[in-house]
């Protein structure tokens, strides 16, 4: 169910009026439905409990990369997620935050000796390695620090996600993981490395999937490796199957999480039966947009309506500095007023102050709005505040997280003098 609704004609983040968030915290804000987070979470530790997994068999990595609040990443270490970092920062934010770090995975193609040591100290699960490179190095780091890495490669299965060119993870051409017909020999070599202990195999795909299809292909090509890997006494305890999984921004359907999951485990349980293999493997996934992507809204404000011969522009306080995506991938998202006005009409292309004509939020939007309204620009609780920046020195927006009735400010607005307080002037 959506989070966000209209109620008694003003649009609600739960049961509280977003008109009120805009009151008290000003605008832009991002806000964040706490119950839309929890069950979108639960969907999936759900499926994989209705699927005979428990803890030890089954574990969620919320992919921290697609919203980073310590909030966010508190209530979910509280709902028994894992967590799936790409850097040291993000290490850090999750051990702010309460997270376990034995539940913690490290994707990333460019891990820094520092991170490596980082990670360690603090005993995380597993690091997914994406080249040859990379294993060399984190043996090296482990050894000089007496202990053992654990290690995943990231296979590269070259599957076609079928998705935006800028979020497809998994083709031949992609910077990420290790080729599938390289993987044997890479394997050997981390076997044979004395810093390090196979642990399991990892793939991502791609985000934004509407269809199970490609992940479930990547599947069969993983557990063929698996095998292969068995038969050289390489055993694999863990797969990781990534994230990937979409959601509605624009009147897509997204496969259920449940029905994916149901026909992964299917697959997985067969392949066990016809291995004659007694335990079943452990299963990771990496969501992140799912859980998030539609629990959150950017509110704005209307700063100027300028109508024109080409086109008419809704100027209003958040920009590309604030939400990224439709000038880095054409994405589009969802715009409603958060008080519905009466009367025809006029189509729209709703951008930011920034001075960038690609600034733009979203273009051609039939919208009855007044100078001075707010409106709420949906689903971009993903890759929203973390893909955010500080271009014309403008600072973040505050993020709020609403559950029911009540708001809780969960980051603050950042002032322009913070933004240069670290800046020097030379003598």
């Amino acid at each position: 169910m959506s989070h966000f609704s209209c109620q008694n004609g003003a649009l609600c983040a739960e049961n509280l009026p977003l008109a009120a968030i805009a009151d008290q915290f000003g605008t832009p804000t991002y806000v964040y439905s706490k119950a839309a987070i929890s069950e979108n979470y639960l969907s999936y530790a759900l499926a994989c409990r209705q699927n005979g997994r428990t803890a030890e068999t089954a574990l969620v990595c919320y992919s921290v990369k697609s919203n980073s609040n310590l909030a966010v990443l508190h209530l979910l270490s509280q709902l028994g997620s894992g967590f799936d970092i790409v850097s040291g920062g993000e290490l850090l934010r999750v051990l702010a935050a309460g997270g376990d770090p034995r539940k913690i995975i490290f994707s990333g193609v460019g891990k820094t000796r520092d991170e490596m040591r980082l990670a360690l100290s603090h005993g995380i699960a597993c690091f997914n390695v994406e080249s040859v490179s990379e294993l060399h190095r984190l043996s090296s780091v482990a050894s000089d620090m007496g202990v053992k890495a654990s290690v995943s490669l990231r296979v590269n299965p070259n599957v076609d996600a079928k998705t935006h060119p800028y979020i497809s993870t998994g083709l031949k051409e992609n910077k990420f993981g290790v080729a599938f017909e390289d993987a044997l020999s890479i394997y050997r070599t981390a076997a044979a490395l004395p810093g390090l202990t196979v642990t399991g195999i990892d793939c991502h795909i791609g985000s934004q999937l509407l269809d199970d299809a490609p992940l479930l292909e990547a599947l069969d090509k993983l557990i063929e490796l698996i095998d292969v890997l068995a038969a050289e006494g390489i055993i694999i305890h863990h797969l990781d199957i990534g994230g990937g999984l979409g959601i509605d921004y624009e009147s897509e359907a997204p496969v259920a999480v449940s029905d994916y999951l149901a026909r992964l485990f299917a697959k997985i349980d067969a392949w066990r039966v016809a291995k004659h293999q007694g335990a079943p493997i452990k299963v990771l996934f990496e969501p992140g947009r799912s859980i998030v992507g539609n629990a959150g809204v950017l509110l704005t404000r209307i700063e100027y309506l300028k109508p024109g011969s080409e086109k008419n522009f809704a100027i209003v306080d958040a920009a590309m500095n604030d939400l990224m995506r439709p000038a880095m991938y054409q994405a589009w998202h969802g715009v409603q007023a958060v008080a519905p006005r009466a009367g025809t009409p006029t189509v729209w292309d709703v951008v930011g102050p920034v001075c960038e004509s690609g600034d733009w939020l979203a273009r051609a939007r039939a919208l009855c709005v007044e100078e001075g309204d707010l409106l709420a620009i949906m689903s971009a609780g993903a890759y929203g505040m973390t893909m955010s920046s500080n271009y014309n020195t403008r600072g973040r927006a505050a993020e709020v997280m609403v559950d029911g009735d009540t708001s809780h400010l969960i980051r603050q607005r950042e002032t322009p003098e913070q933004l240069f307080a670290l800046e020097k002037i030379i003598p």
